[in-house]
């Protein structure tokens, strides 16, 4: 591996980690099967990409996107709640729906932005300084937001919404904010994304759900989820790790259209270490 693949993969890693907070807040938290990332993150490109080229500011671009991919986040949940829909089945419906609005907002299948300003430059050392401190700044509110009497009642609401409920907490209120935050996060995983890679394709984030459980699992396998510290830290590890071993199977001459196949391969064989570990602890 050269040092360009490595520094390449830390910068997709960390954008991937994003992702993989996206599903960690639904999936551990609130124990709720979300598929709506494979939407919300596109979504969040293509109204990033869009508001750039219109000669809104970044800060505009970036908000608006977070908001609306918040807001696809937020109808998934009342999806399920309402019209109690699966919650997979939901996910999967309003990322088929996040698709035509996409093509709507953007009016073209793809966007370029090489000739305009971005968060970015062509100094991969600085983007990746930039991506930390963006994380940290996620990371960081999120924990104290964990550890607050508010965070105590979202993480007892996946531990246990039977006692939750008769503790008076609103299930619904709780799970509509969860699914407004990870909608969010994968909406600014999105726009951060066009605005790395300089352009929008209609067709980004096909498979970006497999991708970020992934990541989540193997951050799990290596450091455990069985603390708070634990859960917060695992995506971000387990990002990193995923995008070199890729990039470390692309060295030794995997396609790149093999690469889903690979992945789905990691994510099977994580689980199956994941049940082998439970069925010897029992």
């Amino acid at each position: 591996m050269t040092i360009d693949l490595i520094l390449n993969g830390a910068l997709q890693g960390l954008i991937l980690s994003i992702i993989a907070y996206a599903i960690m807040i639904p999936f551990r938290f609130l124990d709720f099967a979300d598929l709506t990332s494979e939407g919300t993150y596109p979504l969040g490109g293509a109204i990033c990409a869009t508001c750039i080229t219109a000669g809104m500011s970044l800060l505009e671009a970036i908000f608006i996107s977070v908001l609306a991919a918040g807001i696809i986040g937020i109808s998934t949940a009342l999806v399920h709640l309402k019209f109690k829909v699966n919650t997979m089945l939901a996910g999967i419906i309003l990322s088929t729906m996040a698709y035509s609005i996409n093509l709507r907002i953007m009016g073209k299948p793809n966007i370029s932005l090489f000739n305009c300003n971005t968060l970015f430059s062509n100094d991969i050392i600085g983007n990746i300084s930039i991506l930390v401190v963006i994380i940290t700044l996620l990371i960081l509110p999120l924990a104290l937001f964990l550890r607050a009497d508010f965070g105590l009642r979202f993480r007892a609401v996946g531990l246990n919404p039977d006692f939750a409920k008769k503790q008076g907490v609103s299930i619904e209120k709780y799970t509509v904010f969860g699914l407004f935050l990870a909608g969010s996060l994968a909406g600014l995983a999105g726009g951060l994304m066009v605005q790395i890679q300089n352009y929008m394709d209609i067709g980004m984030g096909v498979g970006i759900i497999i991708h970020g459980l992934a990541s989540l699992m193997i951050g799990e396998a290596i450091i455990g989820n069985n603390t708070l510290n634990k859960q917060l830290l695992a995506p971000f590890v387990g990002a990193l790790v995923y995008q070199q071993i890729q990039g470390i199977v692309i060295s030794f001459g995997l396609a790149p259209s093999d690469l889903k196949f690979f992945t789905g391969s990691v994510v099977l064989i994580v689980l199956a270490m994941q049940r082998q570990r439970v069925s010897k602890s029992a």
